[in-house]
């Protein structure tokens, strides 16, 4: 009986702990995710189906810029999209894992002052169902990590709107 009662307390205990590791586990996951999407809340975008003429609605994140997940060359990769950028500026790092080639050198100036990089051309770059084939880019070896900046290489085919929180890209109607 002693025996058959110190079984139970140990199943019992036993399925505790697995109900207590489930869900750390499952709260932990779910907060991840909640952090991403205040980080990004549009990288749903990397999805959008191409040669959609809709406009492309964007949701500033928590930090109050406009990041998107979109795709050079094919390659997934998140985006800040930034009106003062000229060129789309690629992470050396990311550069090099797509084989980009390098078409000279330019000085930039950034918000960190004067850096020099390297011209090179983009043959895809899309962001939600919209796609511009031969992109002028640049190869900053400054930029960190898995973000790029869009610049106006790519935005310049777009109408923007910014209101409060959205700003909507819309393909540009030229004349």
């Amino acid at each position: 009986m002693q025996r058959e009662c110190g079984s139970i307390r140990r199943t019992g205990m036993g399925m505790m702990l697995l109900f207590w590791a489930a869900f750390i586990g499952f709260g932990s996951w779910w907060f991840h995710g909640f952090l991403e999407s205040q980080r990004n809340p549009n990288a749903h975008l990397v999805n959008a189906v191409a040669g959609s003429e809709d406009p492309i609605v964007l949701e500033r994140n928590r930090s109050g810029h406009f990041v998107a997940t979109g795709r050079i060359n094919g390659e997934p990769i998140e985006f800040l999209l930034d009106t003062g950028a000229t060129y789309v500026a690629v992470p050396a790092h990311f550069a090099e894992r797509l084989g980009l080639e390098r078409a000279g050198s330019a000085w930039f100036n950034t918000a960190n002052g004067r850096v020099r990089g390297d011209l090179t051309w983009l043959d895809e770059v899309s962001l939600g169902g919209f796609t511009a084939a031969g992109v002028r880019g640049s190869i900053s070896p400054g930029l960190e990590g898995d973000v790029a900046l869009l610049g106006m290489s790519f935005l310049n085919r777009f109408d923007i709107e910014i209101r409060d929180a959205r700003m909507v890209l819309r393909p540009a109607q030229r004349p």
